[in-house]
C-alpha cells in the first residue's frame, strides 16, 4: 500500500547570513566586508559568515585559520546572542501575524502552515512575499522563503534563490522538481550519505526515483523507506509549533589548549552550572549525560551514560560529566568542551492531519 500524499501551504522562512547581518545591521562600517561571527583567527570557528565572505569559501564550522587564509580581509566579530534572540522575536512575530503555526527550527529559520491563516489568504506565495517584505521594513534584513506542499520541499526551495529571494513549488511541480535535483541537495542527505548514493549510482532525485523500495531499504536499513517517501514528494510530518527539544546543552572553547584533566574539571564545574540554568528556564530534566570533546587537531569524540532517573542539578552533571571525562586518556590536548543532556522528560503532542486539496 502507497503512502497517501497529504497536501498543505508550507513556507519555510530563512534569514539570510542571520548573525553576520545584524552585525553588519548594527554597524554599519561592516557593511559590503567579508564577516565572520565567530571567535579570532587563532583560536574561533566560523559561527556565521557574510557573503561577502562566502565568496572567499568561508563557511560556518570552519576553523578561524582556514578561514583567515581563505579570506585574508576577513573580519571577526564576537557573537552577540541576546541581540540575535531579541531581532528574532520581532520575526516570530511578524510570522504570528499570518498563523500560529510556527515552528522554529533556530533563531533564524521557521516552517510556517499557512493552509488556513489570518489574513485569509488563499496564496502562500503572497504570503511569503509579504512577510518578506515586512521583515525587510520593520527588522531591516533580508529573508528568503520557500513555498510547498510539505516541510521537506518547502526547506528544500527555500535555498533555490538566496539571497533576498523565494521559489514556489506547486504541488503538479514537486515531482520533476526533486527529480532534477543532485541528491546532495536533499535535506537530510548528509556528506557521508551522497558518497554512499554516488556509489550506488545516484546522482539525482531521478536516479533515487528509480530504485526500488527494497533496494533502498536494503542498501540504507530504515532511512530507505523515507529516500523511497521524500523523492515522490510524500512527506507528512505537520508543522509543530510547540516543538519538543530532544537535547539541552552547553559548551565553551577555550583561549589554551587544555591537557591536564584537572584543569577540565574546574571548566566542567562552570559548564554544568550554565546547562542547570538552561533546564530549570524551561523545566526540563533528563537521563542520558553526554560529554563533548574536541581536540587540538578537531577531531570530535562524545561520551554518554545513560542514568536510571532524570536529572537537572549542577551537581550531578558535574559528576557524571567527570566520571566519562577519566573514562578513557585523551587522544591531544583539548580546545573545547560540551555538557548535553538528552532522554529528556517532555513529550510530543500528536496532531491530526487533514488531507486538502488546493490551487497554490
Amino acid at each position: 500500500m502507497e503512502t497517501e500524499v497529504v497536501l498543505r501551504k508550507i513556507i519555510h522562512v530563512d534569514m539570510d547570513a542571520f548573525y553576520a547581518s545584524v552585525e553588519q545591521m548594527d554597524n554599519p562600517e561592516l557593511k559590503g566586508k567579508p564577516l565572520a561571527v565567530g571567535g579570532s583567527e587563532i583560536r574561533g570557528v566560523v559561527s556565521a559568515a557574510s557573503y561577502e565572505a562566502r565568496k572567499f569559501g568561508v563557511r560556518s564550522a570552519m576553523s578561524g585559520i582556514q578561514a583567515k587564509r581563505n579570506c585574508p580581509d576577513l573580519i571577526f566579530v564576537r557573537p552577540r546572542f541576546d541581540r540575535y534572540k531579541e531581532i528574532s522575536k520581532k520575526i516570530r512575530k511578524i510570522f504570528h501575524d499570518y498563523t500560529d503555526l510556527v515552528e522554529p527550527l533556530s533563531l533564524d529559520e521557521a516552517y510556517l502552515d499557512v493552509t488556513q491563516n489570518k489574513k485569509g489568504n488563499p496564496s502562500a506565495t503572497l504570503i511569503a512575499q509579504e512577510i518578506r517584505k515586512r521583515i525587510f521594513e520593520e527588522v531591516g534584513l533580508t529573508a528568503s522563503a520557500g513555498i510547498s506542499v510539505n516541510k521537506f520541499v518547502a526547506k528544500i526551495a527555500s535555498d533555490y534563490n538566496k539571497p533576498n529571494g523565494q521559489k514556489t513549488v506547486n504541488p503538479e511541480e514537486v515531482e520533476a522538481f526533486l527529480e532534477n535535483l543532485d541528491i546532495k541537495k536533499f535535506y537530510g542527505v548528509g556528506k557521508v550519505t551522497a558518497e554512499r548514493m554516488y556509489q550506488l549510482g545516484i546522482f539525482t532525485g531521478k536516479d533515487l526515483k528509480s530504485k526500488s523500495k527494497e533496494y533502498l531499504e536494503e542498501h540504507f536499513s530504515k532511512s530507505g523507506l523515507h529516500y523511497y517517501n521524500i523523492v515522490r514528494g510524500i512527506h507528512n510530518s505537520t508543522v509543530k509549533p510547540n516543538r519538543t527539544a530532544k537535547s539541552v546543552a552547553a559548551e565553551h572553547t577555550f583561549n589554551e589548549n587544555l591537557t591536564s584533566e584537572i584543569f577540565m574539571e574546574e571548566k566542567l564545574q562552570r559548564i554544568s552550572s550554565e546547562l542547570e540554568k538552561r533546564l530549570k528556564r524551561y523545566n526540563i530534566s533528563g537521563k542520558t549525560v553526554t560529554l563533548k570533546i574536541k581536540y587540538s587537531d578537531f577531531t570530535l569524540q562524545t561520551r554518554s551514560k545513560t542514568l536510571p532517573y532524570f536529572i537537572a542539578d549542577k551537581g550531578l552533571l558535574f559528576e557524571t560529566a567527570k566520571e566519562l571525562l577519566y573514562q578513557e586518556k585523551m587522544k591531544e590536548s583539548v580546545r573545547l568542551l560540551g555538557i548535553s543532556l538528552n532522554n529528556l522528560n517532555t513529550e510530543e503532542k500528536k496532531t491530526v492531519v487533514v488531507q486538502l486539496k488546493f490551487e497554490f
